[in-house]
């Protein structure tokens, strides 16, 4: 179960020099305004140092990380919604992903062109978001016409609810109000979760700043007017040199360590983006681990232990008799299965326990 993020925002922003420096690939990069047509597809590992530790207890070669993938998506222009500068197409990449992560320029260069001739990121973030919203107008629109009269009409309960729910999102739409921002109930996201709409994606932004700038964030004009905007909407912000982020991918080891210290920051952008976007959707990680292998699988969190063993395979969900769950520190301190069976740290759990982060698991199921 792979993860999905679009990386968007207008053209020459630093999409495609991201999208490269996340995974390593060379996306085509060009100072024009629709380099990327067709959207680059990467997948990149999840990197883990508990998969690695549990590897080694169990002496396996064979290491499968949890996988992440992020999509390149053309640059978005105003109008998109309308069908300008390619829209509707790159607004249908969108919608298949699970999370966004909105790039917004906040750096001054006179050799890369600006789509409107000036740096304003605020007016930048927008403008994506005015043709998210629009886009997701349009659809609202077409439920509401499609069902209206009938809700209306008859005694049907959940098709009256579903008109309700739609009335409601158009209501904030109009608004300039983005779903993901309104209070839904459960019963409201799930009759809106058929019509995949942009403004209801879980969001991250990135100010893509010049190197002088990311090593002073406190005196960089254009990232702090952005961080005032998002923090008063309690948005999630990331600032990175996408730039110095890309040549760091060429670095070995020890020069990145050496990159890290000069700027005095813990992880690099790229790995806060990833950890950000996996913490946005609200997922965990389970372990599977024997001679064979040691993996790593992603399941959202409050999901049970059968319905984690269908991320294996489908039937391990329909076939589930129990689990055996050992908590990950034990596995370590006690090294390995064996260690935790003697000691009595193997919990043996029905379908309806609750995966937590961490659980090294041993599905058993029916023949």
């Amino acid at each position: 179960m792979s993860l999905k993020a679009g990386i968007v925002g207008l053209p020459n922003v630093g999409k495609s020099t991201l999208f490269s420096a996340l995974t390593l690939n060379e996306a085509e990069m060009a100072n024009y305004a629709f380099t990327t047509i067709e959207p680059n597809i990467a997948i990149v590992n999840l990197e883990d140092p508990r998969l690695y530790e549990l590897a080694k207890i169990v002496q396996t070669e064979k290491i499968v990380p949890a996988t992440f993938q992020f999509v390149d998506i053309a640059g978005l222009v105003a109008g998109a919604s309308k069908g300008e500068g390619l829209g509707n197409k790159f607004l249908a990449n969108i919608r298949e992903v699970d999370a966004i992560v909105h790039v917004i320029r906040c750096f001054e260069n006179a050799d890369i062109m600006h789509v409107n001739n000036k740096i304003d990121p605020i007016s930048d973030l927008k403008t994506i978001n005015i043709e998210l919203i629009l886009a997701d107008l349009q659809t609202i629109e077409n439920v509401i016409n499609r069902i209206g009269k009938k809700a209306q009409n008859s005694g049907d309960k959940e098709l009256k609810f579903e008109f309700e729910v739609a009335l409601k999102i158009r209501n904030a739409l109009e608004n300039e109000i983005m779903v993901k921002n309104l209070d839904l109930s459960l019963e409201e996201q799930a009759v809106i979760k058929s019509y995949q709409l942009l403004t209801a994606k879980p969001t991250i932004y990135v100010a893509n700043l010049d190197s002088d700038s990311f090593k002073n964030l406190e005196s960089a004009k254009y990232y702090q007017e952005l961080n005032k905007y998002l923090q008063d909407k309690k948005e999630i912000l990331i600032p990175i040199c996408i730039k110095l982020e890309y040549e760091l991918c060429k670095f070995n080891d020890e020069e990145k360590e050496m990159f890290l210290n000069e700027y005095n920051i813990e992880c690099s952008g790229l790995n806060l983006i990833i950890k950000k976007s996996f913490y946005l959707l609200n997922q965990a990680t389970y372990f599977t681990a024997g001679k064979i292998e040691a993996r790593a699988w992603v399941f959202k969190k409050g999901m049970n232990a059968a319905q984690c063993a269908g991320i294996i395979h489908t039937d391990f969900e329909k076939k589930f008799v129990k689990a055996e769950v050992i908590k990950y520190e034990d596995y370590v301190a006690l090294n390995g299965e064996k260690g935790c069976r003697e000691a009595g740290k193997i919990a043996i759990e029905g379908k309806n326990y609750i995966m937590q982060d961490g659980d090294v698991c041993f599905f058993r199921v029916a023949k």
